[in-house]
């Protein structure tokens, strides 16, 4: 198959499971190691998804998501990091240097997953649910490290922009009460 209809019928794909997606869970993805996975693993937890970046002026935000992490964990929250290349190319590594830099520099222990596209055309999946016009909260991620808080049934609760920083109170007082909500 030539390159060009390769690339024709992945889009013409990824626009079909978006399409046939009931929810969050039901969308294709990979991890940082390639393996094939889903949201379907976070079934009943609260997720908190951000795109994330290593050469950001947010970067730090890793080891606030890290602390989250950890303190809320063993209650239900699953932090989930997207690498996203979209702002000012501020994730221009390999998926294995995206891992290396996060456990090493931050100490992520949190799920990392493969590169994804947050905004404009070739809008991932995932993205096109959580900030798409169905989304209670639509429009374009701007920056790296924008935050959606998804509920333990799946709902988008809320979103944060890439300035609120995890550890604000509107964050975790958010987290909270999702984690409260059974």
């Amino acid at each position: 198959m030539k390159p060009l209809t390769f690339l024709a019928s992945l889009a013409v794909l990824t626009v079909a499971l978006t399409a046939n997606a009931e929810s969050l869970y039901d969308i294709p993805l990979k991890s940082i190691d390639g393996k094939d996975v889903s949201l379907n693993d976070y079934k009943g937890k609260v997720m908190l998804i951000v795109n994330v970046a290593s050469k950001c002026g947010k970067t730090p935000q890793y080891a606030q998501l890290e602390e989250l992490n950890k303190e809320f964990k063993k209650e239900g929250l699953a932090v989930l990091g997207f690498p996203c290349n979209d702002f000012g190319g501020q994730e221009p590594g390999t998926l294995d240097e995206i891992k290396e830099f996060c456990s090493t520099k931050y100490k992520v222990t949190f799920p990392m997953f493969d590169k994804v596209v947050v905004k404009g055309a070739d809008k991932h999946p995932l993205y096109q649910i959580l900030s798409g016009p169905e989304s209670p909260f639509p429009g374009d991620v701007k920056w790296n490290f924008g935050k959606f808080l998804v509920g333990r049934d799946g709902k988008i609760l809320k979103r944060f922009e890439p300035g609120v920083k995890p550890d604000a109170p509107e964050v975790t007082d958010a987290i909270k009460a999702a984690l409260a909500a059974k």
